[in-house]
């Protein structure tokens, strides 16, 4: 059992969790609503520390991430638990597996499988890893020790105290902006949209790298004003280069009743972010677009073409366009 970070006790052994924002008040012998921080005699125990249920060699931007370490491989591990009960969740599986299924897996062997599978990062990812705090910190930071990147694929619903605590190791922070309405937080995810665009803002100003993924849902996030408002949040909060991804929906979980989202729908969310002044808006879960493709914002040049989750460099001169020499924000390397 390994004693957890970010909670203080209380009266009567309870614990009140500083992890998320849901900020769980916890009894002996129960757990916050991910399941997987548990108060054992009045103290918290992180109880999936060092413990995993997935682990590939995957495509950086199979995350997605089109702007982090491009072209190359990551490490990418996955345990049980979520704060989240979205009801179109894809990987619903493996999240809410039972704890017989876990394998063990120390913070330096994580180090040591990822260079040993020539991978340039280490992304946490499947299920949230904002639950899985302590172990994180502890890989992440034998991981930038080692030269490797890190990378948070996150619902974004971790408090200000617990990313400030992760800042120093954590190189990206891949966050889902799930839609840019309260209801839909609320009703589809049990959550509350402000404290993602909190935390999103916050690994912006900490120096993190931020991309966006919205899953465009027909009917229930589309709306044209709606992802204007959103376009303009990232926009005004996270700044224009931010690269944006909207996902196609595919019927999944508990929301199956809904088609999945045409792809003009999309191709138009994309068209519009372009005309609002968002450099790098992207398209996902549609093969083979275009649209998946970066292109120099100021004179159109293809500077990576992507098929699947592979890269192709065509323009693409350092951090410059070949063709313009316009600057192009992305992180090639570790720092």
């Amino acid at each position: 059992m390994h004693e957890a970070r970010q909670y203080v006790k209380c009266e009567d052994s309870a614990v009140k969790c500083s992890l998320c924002n849901h900020r769980c008040r916890i009894v002996p012998g129960k757990h916050g609503i991910c399941g997987v921080r548990e108060n054992v005699g009045g103290t918290l125990y992180a109880a999936t520390y060092g413990k995993i249920i997935s682990e590939h060699r995957d495509h950086i931007e199979k995350k997605p991430l089109f702007h982090y370490l491009p072209g190359s491989f990551t490490y990418s591990l996955g345990s049980i638990g979520c704060n989240f009960h979205c009801q179109h969740c894809q990987n619903w599986e493996t999240t809410w597996a039972a704890f017989e299924n876990l394998l063990p897996l120390s913070p330096e062997e994580g180090v040591a499988r990822a260079i040993g599978s020539r991978c340039a990062s280490i992304s946490w990812t499947y299920n949230e890893p904002t639950i899985w705090h302590e172990y994180t910190l502890d890989m992440g930071t034998y991981a930038r020790a080692a030269g490797l990147g890190t990378v948070y694929v996150t619902n974004g619903y971790i408090t200000e105290e617990a990313l400030r605590e992760l800042a120093p190791m954590l190189g990206a922070f891949r966050v889902d902006l799930k839609a840019f309405s309260e209801d839909f937080y609320k009703n589809v995810c049990g959550a509350h949209l402000q404290p993602v665009l909190d935390s999103a803002a916050l690994a912006r100003e900490l120096g993190m790298h931020v991309e966006t993924v919205t899953l465009v849902i027909p009917g229930l996030n589309d709306s044209t004003e709606e992802i204007d408002a959103l376009i303009h949040w990232v926009i005004d909060h996270l700044g224009p280069a931010t690269p944006m991804h909207f996902s196609r929906f595919h019927p999944d979980y508990q929301m199956t009743d809904r088609e999945a989202t045409p792809v003009a729908t999309l191709e138009k969310i994309y068209l519009r972010a372009k005309e609002l002044g968002l450099r790098f808006p992207y398209l996902g879960n549609v093969y083979n677009h275009p649209y998946e493709h970066t292109y120099c914002p100021v004179c159109g040049a293809v500077l990576i073409e992507r098929q699947g989750f592979t890269s192709r460099f065509r323009e693409l001169d350092g951090q410059q366009c070949g063709k313009c020499g316009e600057r192009i924000e992305m992180v090639r390397h570790v720092a």
